[in-house]
């Protein structure tokens, strides 16, 4: 009994100990953290007081957090920002090209573009595009379980600012009757 007593007390040590050395950033060096990912931490740390929570605040999920562009940023511009797809068929995939061309006087940088949902699918150029110079982007709509009035928007993030640029797609799709539900 007398043992387990000592084993209990000697992990417990253990446990303070390396938390008092990740709390002072000893610990990094020997985890194999970079001095790059300690500075973020301590600068962390640095903004905590006792009356801070420690709870991430809360996130808007609408509201996806902005990468804020670092070095020299450029300006997109594109020929429309929506297109109307008009009627279509539940089931059926339509696809449409925006031409942008790079405004500013810095490349220009997609770093990403996301439809609001898994229906819409962009493509966009994964090289540089010159200042001056123009662009596509392939925005692809699958109507599969989509009827109704749609309205689907892409989220480009460049390295432009502001760092995110909007297109979107829209139309009507009819319900057709293989999916349509018979009434009871």
């Amino acid at each position: 009994m007398e043992n387990s007593k000592q084993i209990q007390m000697g992990l417990l040590a253990l446990v303070a100990i390396l938390l008092g050395l990740n709390l002072t950033g000893a610990l990094d060096g020997l985890m194999g953290k970079s001095s790059d990912e300690t500075s973020v931490r301590d600068a962390a740390r640095a903004n905590v007081t006792s009356e801070t929570p420690t709870a991430p605040a809360p996130t808007n999920a609408a509201e996806p957090a902005v990468e804020v562009p670092t070095g020299p940023t450029t300006t997109i511009e594109f020929e429309e920002s929506e297109f109307d797809f008009g009627t279509i068929d539940e089931g059926e995939k339509v696809s449409h090209t925006y031409k942008f061309t790079n405004t500013g006087s810095e490349p220009l940088i997609i770093k990403d573009a996301k439809g609001s949902c898994g229906c819409t699918v962009p493509s966009w150029p994964k090289d540089p595009v010159a200042p001056g110079a123009t662009g596509e982007m392939l925005v692809e709509f699958n109507s599969k379980g989509k009827a109704g009035s749609q309205n689907k928007r892409v989220t480009i993030t460049a390295n432009t600012n502001p760092g995110q640029t909007f297109i979107n797609i829209k139309g009507e799709v009819n319900k057709t009757e293989a999916t349509a539900k018979p009434v009871q």
